[in-house]
C-alpha cells in the first residue's frame, strides 16, 4: 500500500469507525500489516476514541478480503456473524466489534476484532515449549474449546447463510474438493485416487452440528500461560463434529512432531478424553480416522489452489508459490494411507 492510499485508507476508516461507535472524536494512530492469514489479509489497529461505545484507548485486528480467494471462504460478514455466535456460546475468541461490507470505505468487506495476544504459527507453537503454558493442560483445554463449538446447534436464525445441512457430510466433502480440482486445467491422479477412496469409504451420516473446519495448531494463539484465542472462522459448516477432530490430529498439522497425534501438542488419548468429558458425545476413533485421510485431501486441495493463485496471475506471492509446493507431499500421504489393500470394493 502507498504512504498516498494508507492516508486515503486511514480517513475512511477514522469517518465510519467515529459513526460505527457514536464516538464524538476518531484517530487511528498506527496501521501496520500482520503476517499470517494466507486468504485474508490482517491488519493491526490502534485507536483512541472520545465517547461512543468504545471510548479510549483501543487495539484491534482488521480482517479484510485479499485481492483473491477460495470460493469455499466465508465472506467478511459472515465470518464476524460465525465469531459472535461462538463468542456467545463462550469459545474463547476475540470479541467481535464491527464489521462492513460497504466496498466504498476500504474497497472491501471487513470485520474488526478486539486484538488479542500471543503467538499463533504453528511450527512455533509446536517447537516452543515455553508457549501455551502446561501442554497436558493445553491439550484438554483445546478439546473443551472444541466442544462447546459442537453446542452450537440447528436452528440458528442468525447462522441462515450456511444454509440447509448436508444430508451426508461425507460425500458432500468428496464433492467440495471434486469441485476445487475441477477448477482449475490440472489434474492431479494421487488426489483423484483419494477421493474416490473417500467416497467409497463415507461412514454413514450420524449427528450434524457446527463445525469450524479448520481448527487446528496454526489457527489459535498461546501465551507463556496457556490459549488466547481461537481463530480463522471463514471455513465454518454444518458437519460431522468427528471431522474437526480428525482435522486437528492429522498428520500434516503436528509440524514434525508425529509423536504427539493431538495436533502435535499433546496425546490423542487425553485430547479424546477431555472432549468427551465435556461434550458428552463418545468419540468414533474409526470416524475419526477417516476424517484424517480427507484432512490430508483437504489440505492438498486447498494449497493446490493457493498455489494455482500464485501460477495463474491473480495474486503473484512467495508464500502463495511455497504453499502450492506442499500439495506434492500431501498428495503422497494421501497414496500413503489408502493402498489398494485398504479399499472396499464398489457396489
Amino acid at each position: 500500500m502507498s504512504a498516498s492510499q494508507e492516508i486515503v485508507w486511514r480517513n475512511s476508516l477514522t469517518r465510519w469507525l467515529a459513526a460505527e461507535f457514536g464516538a464524538d472524536r476518531a484517530e487511528i494512530r498506527e496501521v501496520a500489516p500482520l503476517s499470517g492469514g494466507a486468504i485474508q489479509e490482517n491488519w493491526k489497529l490502534q485507536c483512541v476514541f472520545a465517547g461512543g461505545r468504545e471510548v479510549g484507548e483501543r487495539r484491534y485486528v482488521l480482517r479484510k478480503d485479499a485481492r483473491s480467494t477460495i470460493a469455499a471462504s466465508r465472506s467478511r460478514l459472515e465470518e464476524f456473524a460465525l465469531v459472535r455466535a461462538a463468542y456467545g456460546a463462550g469459545v474463547t475468541v476475540p470479541r467481535p466489534v464491527a464489521a462492513s461490507d460497504d466496498a466504498a470505505i476500504l474497497g472491501a468487506a471487513f470485520a474488526i476484532y478486539e486484538q488479542v495476544g500471543g503467538v499463533g504459527l504453528g511450527p512455533k507453537v509446536v517447537k516452543d515449549t515455553s508457549l501455551g503454558g502446561d501442554r497436558a493442560a493445553l491439550t484438554e483445554r483445546l478439546a473443551r474449546e472444541l466442544a462447546l463449538i459442537h453446542k452450537i446447534a440447528l436452528p440458528r436464525a442468525d447462522l441462515a447463510f450456511l444454509g440447509a445441512p448436508p444430508a451426508d457430510p461425507a460425500l458432500a466433502a468428496v464433492a467440495e474438493l471434486r469441485a476445487y480440482l475441477d477448477s482449475t486445467p490440472f489434474r492431479r491422479p494421487g488426489l483423484e485416487w483419494g477421493l474416490r477412496w473417500a467416497e467409497l469409504h463415507a461412514p454413514t451420516p450420524r449427528e450434524i452440528l457446527l463445525t469450524h473446519r479448520d481448527f487446528r495448531t496454526g489457527n489459535y494463539m498461546v501465551d507463556e500461560r496457556g490459549l488466547t484465542a481461537v481463530l480463522d472462522w471463514e471455513f465454518v459448516t454444518w458437519g460431522d463434529p468427528m471431522a474437526d477432530i480428525g482435522w486437528f490430529c492429522a498428520r500434516c498439522w503436528r509440524f514434525g512432531r508425529d509423536d504427539l497425534e493431538a495436533g502435535g501438542i499433546g496425546e490423542r488419548a487425553r485430547f479424546y478424553r477431555a472432549y468427551e468429558a465435556a461434550s458428552g458425545r463418545q468419540v468414533e476413533n474409526q470416524r475419526v480416522r477417516y476424517w484424517e485421510i480427507v484432512a490430508h485431501l483437504r489440505w492438498a486441495a486447498i494449497a493446490f489452489l493457493q498455489g494455482w493463485r500464485h501460477a495463474s496471475g491473480a495474486e503473484p506471492s512467495l508464500a502463495l508459490a511455497l504453499t502450492g509446493r506442499i500439495a506434492d507431499e500431501l498428495e503422497y500421504d494421501v497414496l500413503r494411507l489408502t493402498p489398494p489393500s485398504q479399499w472396499k470394493r464398489a457396489s
